[in-house]
């Protein structure tokens, strides 16, 4: 009696399963993952977000906010300006004052001297020389501050720094020619101190020209 051989394993699975070694799916036919293309991946990444565009508004509050820090800014430069030139200013005048005093207090000190002396003088002429020497020292000392007296006799009146109370009928000088002097004026530079208080001449009247 002839024996069959016995089928192999290959042979029982594939007579179980009715699997054909053609109907078998090829081992390379669907990539692993690790291996897939850069263009899947590419297209796979999400879109950059886009800018939101610039609000005007926005640019305007803050252009304003700018605008009124820098304003802030120059109007404390300019208080702190004013202030100081302020200062600068009384320091200038102050020290114009202090200037002029001691130059006064010589002319003082003479001027109590020569009241002492008129005191014990018995003779009129040395006082009234004593006393013109202080009236020029005073003259200089005013005259290096910028003081000068207004011309007045001699001159023709002006009432820009003339003050006329009295007028005289004379045919000694021209009409409206400063006669006299009553008290005397004094300008600082081109500005007027005080006005020189005069008496002007004017022209006679036809009824004292004939008298």
């Amino acid at each position: 009696m002839t024996e069959r051989p016995a089928p192999n394993e290959e042979s029982q699975a594939e007579s179980a399963g009715d699997v054909t070694p053609a109907s078998r799916p090829p081992v390379d036919a669907v990539p692993p993952p690790s291996q897939a293309p850069e263009a899947t991946k590419q297209e796979a990444a999400p879109a950059p977000p886009t800018p939101a565009p610039p609000d005007p508004l926005a640019e305007a509050r803050a252009e304003a906010a700018r605008m009124k820090e820098q304003w802030l800014r120059t109007a404390a430069d300019f208080d702190n300006f004013r202030k100081r030139a302020r200062r600068d200013v009384e320091d200038a005048r102050r020290s114009g004052r202090e200037d002029l005093l001691k130059g006064l207090l010589p002319v003082f000190d003479n001027l109590e001297r020569a009241i002492q002396s008129a005191q014990r003088a018995t003779e009129v002429k040395p006082v009234v020389d004593g006393i013109t020497m202080i009236l020029r020292q005073f003259v200089d000392v005013v005259g290096r501050a910028g003081i000068t007296k207004v011309v007045t006799v001699g001159s023709a009146f002006d009432p820009t720094i003339h003050e006329a109370i009295q007028q005289v009928e004379t045919d000694d000088h021209p009409p409206g020619t400063v006669v006299s002097e009553i008290q005397a004026g004094y300008l600082q530079g081109d500005r007027l101190v005080r006005a020189a208080m005069v008496v002007v001449a004017r022209p006679r009247s036809p009824e004292t020209a004939t008298s």
